[in-house]
This record gives C-alpha cells, structure tokens and sequence, in this order.
C-alpha cells in the first residue's frame, strides 16, 4: 500500500471542494419576498421574509400601536399570515416561533391571542421575556419558520 502523501491529501481535499461547490449551485435558491411584492430601490438592512428550498424564514414582526398584549399579538399575527401567504405558505405550515415579549406578565394575554392561530397542529415555540424591543410601544414580536 502506498503512504499518503501531504500532496495526494490535498488533492484529494480540493477534488472534495470542488464536489461540494457544484452540488452546492444545483442545490436550493434563496428568494427573498419583498413587502407589497416590489424589490426597495436601496438595499434594505435585512429582509423580512427569505424562502430557501421549501423553507421559509419570517423575520420578527411587531407593531407600535397602543394596544394591550393581546391586541398587538393578533395583529402581529395578521402581518404574519400576510407575508406568509405571500410567500406561497400558511399559518398551518409554520414549525417554528420565536415569541419575544417586553414583559412577562403579558405571556397569559399572549396565548390567548395565539391560541387556534396555527391550526389544530401548533408549531413548536419558545417565548422569552426581552429587555427591550427596538419597536416603539412594541410589547409582542414574534419571529417564524415554516415550509411551502
């Protein structure tokens, strides 16, 4: 058997990469769904919502209305399903949220504005009391992923 050269492993290495970077092109697309369905005409900070294959990512969404935890948290909801839709999915494929609130006493009001809002099948959810939300008067942001 021959000794494995520092070269042959390099080769070898780099004949990988080279295999990994072509599957890589042939593999799933990223688009990213622009409010009201038209590109910005300068680059925004971060996009609100990107797909990847059949996944679809949903960045935070809050309001700043003077509304009680569950007001926001419905209309939080509404926005979310909206951009949802655009993206060619539903609140019934959503497998993931992040909920973040300004306060944790709002965590009773925010599941009740929650509950039945993904269908009969919830996704998995993890909420968390922040110390601030960027958002003005912003109490409930909540971030999710689904597929389509």
């Amino acid at each position: 058997m021959k000794p494995t050269t520092r070269r042959s492993l390099l080769g070898a290495l780099a004949g990988a990469g080279a295999a990994t970077a072509a599957s890589a092109q042939s593999g799933p697309v990223k688009e990213v769904h622009y409010r009201g369905g038209k590109k910005p005409e300068s680059p925004p900070l971060y996009s609100s919502a990107i797909s990847l294959g059949n996944l679809v990512f949903l960045s935070g969404t809050g309001v700043n209305e003077p509304l009680d935890a569950a007001g926001q948290t419905g209309r939080v909801l509404d926005s979310i399903e909206k951009r949802l839709v655009l993206a060619g999915s539903s609140m019934e494929k959503v497998v993931k949220c992040n909920v973040y609130l300004q306060d944790l006493r709002d965590y009773d009001a925010m599941n009740e504005a929650f509950r039945g809002r993904f269908g009969p099948e919830p996704p998995v959810r993890t909420t968390v009391a922040v110390a601030a939300i960027p958002l003005k008067d912003c109490r409930v942001e909540i971030e999710v992923i689904g597929y389509r």
